[in-house]
């Protein structure tokens, strides 16, 4: 007897759930998934802010394609002169303040994380690392070291030490950050958290002690960077600029890609002492980059990340409830507060069985979670909102 996909899922392909979700897709096109019974739905979540073009962007399908047909992954990172990687880091860095000059080209958010935190001990000379409480940077070792939940974490120690951590939002404790301090990594808006958005006080404090003990401001962008909050990267609103910069996630248009962003002084501690620093194999593969840059073009083309903050408020206007005890937003990363987890996952069921994709927080599991395509248009927001509103009343029955 032939196994469904489901089943075939169920016993080969790794689990980190007791209840997975299960929704089996069989195409994506905008901001709309598709069953393989002709199921279709609203993406509120896209990738957890990965597809902020949508599903296969046109432009993003053609330059995969296009590099696909030229060549794919050559030589370990750094050694051979890839078009795609110089051209994207080109595009980057012409968007960025003058000291952040230098791309490095990884694939992942976490391995950016990981790369950063390396590039701070190097270059500092100092033992130790300061995150937040909340916070979210990766799974990966060094990255779990450094997110904010005793809960996600305690399983896997021990973990990197002289990592310390602070209160979000909080200058009381700033005078933590010492002359032992490698570096600070922080999140400009924290989503794990249900969208907790800082002081310009508290970031521009922290920026100011980071400067005065001697430690690198790593600033985490993964999931707020590419246009999610109203500008190509949160930072640019905020009257900072961080040391190093990390993005990923909306990079890519739907393709595995990180970088750690940085100046090229900081940058060359990796070439000597040892050599090879840091390397990775599959680290600005050409493929990636090509949809990266794509994705880049676009974004500067186009009206959407300019159209962010009208769509923000259109989301803020149709969801309004007694059942919403809050809603937290930065552009297009939105979080409804429930009373409950319970309460929260059967809205968030609800809506997927009515054709609307949404999600939960990490270290908010009573928030809903809706982070949509930046091409979501007014008339999808509105029939999305619709769905959200009638999955709070059947939640109540």
């Amino acid at each position: 007897m032939t196994r469904t996909h489901r089943q075939l899922f169920l016993d080969h392909v790794a689990q980190t759930s007791p209840a997975p979700l299960l929704l089996e897709v069989e195409r994506a096109q905008g901001v709309y998934l598709y069953g393989p019974a002709g199921e279709e739905y609203i993406d509120l979540i896209a990738g957890i802010s990965v597809s902020s073009l949508g599903h296969c962007h046109p432009a993003v399908v053609s330059a995969v394609q296009k590099q696909a047909e030229t060549f794919m992954h050559l030589m370990v990172y750094g050694e051979f002169v890839h078009s795609p990687q110089v051209k994207l880091a080109e595009a980057l860095t012409a968007q960025l303040p003058e000291t952040l000059n230098s791309v490095y080209l990884v694939n992942s958010g976490a391995e950016a994380a990981e790369g950063a935190l390396k590039l701070a001990k190097r270059y500092t000379g100092k033992p130790d690392v300061v995150h937040f409480a909340n916070s979210y940077h990766g799974s990966t070792q060094g990255a779990l070291s450094v997110i904010g939940s005793e809960y996600f974490k305690n399983a896997y120690r021990p973990l990197i030490p002289g990592s310390k951590m602070l209160q979000y939002n909080d200058t009381s404790e700033l005078h933590e950050i010492n002359h032992r301090t490698a570096c600070v990594i922080v999140e400009p808006i924290q989503a794990e958290s249900g969208v907790t958005v800082p002081s310009l006080d508290f970031l521009q404090q922290l920026r100011e002690r980071c400067t005065a003990v001697g430690a690198l401001l790593i600033l985490d962008e993964i999931q707020t960077g590419f246009g999610r909050t109203g500008s190509l990267f949160a930072f640019q609103q905020l009257g900072i600029v961080p040391d190093v910069l990390l993005c990923a996630k909306g990079m890519g248009g739907g393709m595995p890609i990180g970088a750690f962003i940085a100046s090229r002084e900081l940058m060359r501690v990796f070439e000597h002492g040892p050599v090879l620093g840091h390397i990775t194999t599959f680290g600005g593969h050409p493929v990636s980059c090509a949809a990266s840059l794509a994705t880049l073009q676009v974004l500067l083309a186009e009206n959407y990340i300019a159209e962010v903050a009208a769509k923000e408020e259109l989301f803020r206007e149709l969801l309004v409830h007694p059942a919403i005890k809050s809603f937290h937003s930065k552009g297009l990363l939105i979080a409804l507060e429930f009373d409950s987890f319970d309460t929260n996952k059967k809205i968030i069921d609800t809506c997927i069985e009515h054709g609307v994709v949404t999600d939960w927080f990490l270290f908010a599991p009573h928030c809903l979670r809706i982070a949509p395509p930046l091409i979501i248009t007014e008339e999808e927001i509105r029939k999305a909102c619709a769905v959200v509103l009638a999955a709070i009343e059947l939640s109540k029955r």
